[in-house]
């Protein structure tokens, strides 16, 4: 058993996703400073802090009406929470947002490495030939 567990360790798809396990924790640091610290108060001062999370509709009106939702949660009075969906999928879009643009950044960053071109252009017709040809597949001209 101790050999076993030594091999599985010992593989390189464990420790890869060990790494990305770390990182990734520390990218979502990254990201949610980012959009609680940088993006949500341009955000708050737009919608004038406004809160969604306590809007619900209320099922069964004849158990009485609530006037919140913790309080139609302590008298048991079944609601449909949407305020809260409403306020996790803004949440969501601005997590995607912030992940995007910081992809993008990284992105700019990487080093551009050009693709060596495939094909070659026949200096009679002026169409694209693969680079081994020695004849042009077009107008049969001879490279």
């Amino acid at each position: 058993m101790r050999n076993d567990f030594r091999e599985f360790i010992a593989r390189g798809h464990v420790i890869d996703l060990a790494v990305a396990v770390i990182i990734g924790a520390a990218f979502a640091k990254i990201i949610n400073t980012l959009v609680e610290g940088v993006l949500m108060p341009p955000l708050g001062m737009l919608t004038s802090g406004i809160d969604f999370s306590g809007l619900f509709y209320v099922l069964d009106p004849s158990r009485g009406l609530p006037t919140s939702l913790a309080d139609a949660k302590a008298r048991s009075i079944p609601v449909i929470a949407y305020g809260q969906l409403i306020m996790d999928i803004v949440q969501f879009l601005i997590v995607a947002l912030a992940v995007f643009l910081v992809a993008r950044e990284v992105n700019r960053f990487r080093r551009y490495q050009p693709v060596a071109p495939a094909t070659k252009e026949c200096p009679m017709c002026l169409s694209g030939i693969p680079l081994q040809a020695t004849r042009c597949a077009y107008c049969t001209s001879a490279l």
